[in-house]
């Protein structure tokens, strides 16, 4: 028998484009821990990003590649790069978490023999036939995953032909992270004055990168729904993320808070790496979003540290927003709607937004903690390469 510092582990490489921020790049880490836990090299081709030194201190190894390119000389030429990985590194699966590197880990599976599965984190829109096919990629491999129930009801109604074998496996969150109790009350004070707010105030968080659809504008335009109403003047809402190159509608929400004259009572905070204590500091978390989110962290996160939640009536926050119970579901894009769930959590008793958010953090450790989700992902592997 060889000694143990010989022995190949085997392989598993996940595809995915960058590693800045995102639920899509947060599973790719949480599973490649998993998968070095358990024995296996845990390998990511990708651009990188922000996230290259969580990776590597779980003992997983990035393998860079311009996995973000859309240009079919690129997406060809990545085929043939992950092929040579394959083989050289004795990969036994590979999983692609976006379409671009979908279709060069299609290829280069086929190739290369090996199985081929891929995980819908998003709704892809689908105007025209190319585009049909260029989302197709996702359905193309040996087994699809589906991260939350609503996300596998958009596949069976998208494509004609099933997948081969289409499970769900919701998002996992990280329980031990996103825990109320672990974060101490100075480090929530001390962001929350970070931000320009008093302990007084009542603080309304909305996550998510500053992109026209996370529905930033929405919350603002509730903002203002909410000072015409003689709502309690203490509500303030910080808008958690940065532009990534989108300057111009960082704009926009600068000159619509102008225009409302919200510069007192709403904020554009920017990046926050420590998102446990950027709830902590909340009173109420918004989840805007104008287009589904297919399975959308930031209720389930929100709920995991006990925050009641409003967010937008569709995709996977109907599955982890318990209506009435955790939070509110409003139409989407409507602001006079979440300005009304809003004004209802601000006039609740303290103790009845503590129980909200009780109710919340008991429904996302029954149903979605990220070691089921690591857990379930690895059974599949298994289950493809019978190891």
């Amino acid at each position: 028998m060889p000694p143990a510092s010989n022995i190949i582990k085997p392989a598993i490489l996940q595809v995915i484009p960058a590693l800045d921020t995102g639920g899509a790049e947060r599973t790719t880490l949480d599973v490649a821990a998993a998968l070095a836990r358990e024995g296996f090299a845990a390998l990511v081709a990708s651009n990188g990003g922000r996230m290259e030194d969580d990776l590597r201190s779980s003992g997983a190894e990035l393998v860079r590649m311009a996995a973000a390119s859309k240009a079919p000389h690129v997406i060809f030429s990545n085929a043939l790069f992950l092929r040579d990985v394959i083989r050289k590194r004795g990969v036994k699966l590979l999983h692609a978490r976006s379409r671009a590197p979908a279709w060069s880990a299609l290829m280069a599976a086929g190739m290369a023999r090996v199985p081929f599965v891929t995980t819908y984190h998003g709704i892809y829109n689908a105007a025209n036939p190319l585009k049909r096919f260029y989302n197709s990629v996702m359905v193309r491999a040996d087994a699809v995953i589906a991260n939350s129930q609503w996300t596998a009801d958009h596949i069976a109604r998208a494509y004609r032909k099933a997948p081969k074998h289409l499970v769900t496996i919701p998002r996992g969150v990280d329980l031990e992270y996103f825990d109320p109790a672990s974060i101490a009350p100075d480090r929530a004070a001390q962001l929350r004055k970070s931000w320009g707010v008093s302990e007084d105030d009542f603080v309304i968080l909305l996550p998510g990168r500053l992109t026209r659809w996370k529905g930033q504008g929405v919350l603002i335009e509730a903002m203002a729904h909410l000072r015409r109403s003689g709502a309690p003047g203490k509500a303030r809402a910080i808008l958690a993320g940065d532009a990534q190159g989108r300057d111009e509608y960082e704009s926009e929400l600068r000159a619509q808070i102008e225009s409302a004259e919200l510069q007192g009572q709403v904020f554009i905070a920017g990046h926050v790496n420590d998102m446990a204590t950027a709830y902590a500091a909340s009173d109420v978390v918004v989840s805007a979003s104008t287009d589904p989110e297919a399975f959308g962290r930031v209720a389930a996160e929100a709920s995991a540290m006990a925050k009641p939640v409003v967010a937008a009536d569709h995709g996977g926050a109907r599955e982890t927003v318990l209506t009435n119970v955790s939070g509110f579901l409003v139409p989407p894009g409507d602001a006079k709607a979440m300005a009304v769930a809003l004004e209802k959590i601000v006039a609740t008793p303290p103790h009845g937004r503590i129980n909200m958010g009780m109710a919340g953090r008991a429904h996302i450790v029954r149903n979605y903690s990220r070691e089921r989700m690591c857990n379930d992902t690895i059974a599949l592997y298994r289950s493809l390469i019978k190891t």
